[in-house]
């Protein structure tokens, strides 16, 4: 038998994970390159500030490179530069919708591309069907209005796109913060403060209700 000298260097015994450990809510960045970073960084970092984990999922396990979109009062269209890099975590391919309890969509420029692959539709159709939590930023909401699943729902979005989510049935709301069921939505990075605030009282009601 080990005396207290004896023990002395040990490790002590780890314990097992608790319940409240492997329960963890988990949220899935779905995203490309040519995503506006602010869009990104911004939801990213929140939903950890939040309690939750986040995978990021691109097409590849290259990193995901982010640009930074500006408005110049010489140009009528806003102007794009490279930003920061965003290391995936997995590829769309091998995504297991099972293992998330929430989706983001962030804008730029990667939602018009990133849509048409057919895992991109496999897994947003899943959190639309499951009425998970879903976070739309800017054009993210081109995503699923190209599968028809924005028909009757209300939404935010960069306000030169609202034609298009007109033309798939959604109503275009005005807003920072558009919430409607389990779908939160905004029109751009500036709307960040109210938006996060709302992604995540909707997010945490989803795993807890008593916490919304």
């Amino acid at each position: 038998m080990l005396t207290p000298i004896d023990q002395i260097g040990l490790d002590p015994p780890h314990p097992p994970p608790t319940c409240e450990e492997k329960q963890v809510p988990r949220a899935l960045l779905l995203t490309g390159d040519a995503a506006e970073e602010l869009d990104t960084m911004y939801p990213y970092y929140r939903v950890q500030e939040g309690g939750w984990d986040v995978d990021v999922s691109s097409r590849t396990m290259r990193d995901v490179q982010l640009v930074i979109h500006e408005f110049d009062p010489n140009s009528d269209a806003y102007v794009e530069k490279n930003g920061r890099k965003l290391p995936v975590d997995v590829p769309w391919a091998e995504v297991d919708v099972e293992r998330y309890d929430a989706l983001i969509i962030p804008g730029g420029r990667a939602p018009e591309w990133i849509r048409v692959d057919a895992d991109v539709r496999r897994i947003t159709e899943h959190f639309f069907a499951r009425n998970l939590p879903i976070a739309l930023v800017c054009h993210g909401a081109q995503v699923p209005a190209v599968y028809g699943l924005l028909k009757g729902r209300k939404t935010a979005c960069f306000p030169p796109i609202t034609g298009d989510m007109e033309n798939a049935g959604a109503t275009v709301i005005d807003a920072p913060d558009v919430v409607d069921g389990n779908l939160v939505s905004c029109r751009g990075w500036p709307d960040m403060p109210q938006f996060g605030r709302a992604m995540m009282e909707l997010f945490s009601k989803s795993v807890d209700p008593a916490s919304a």
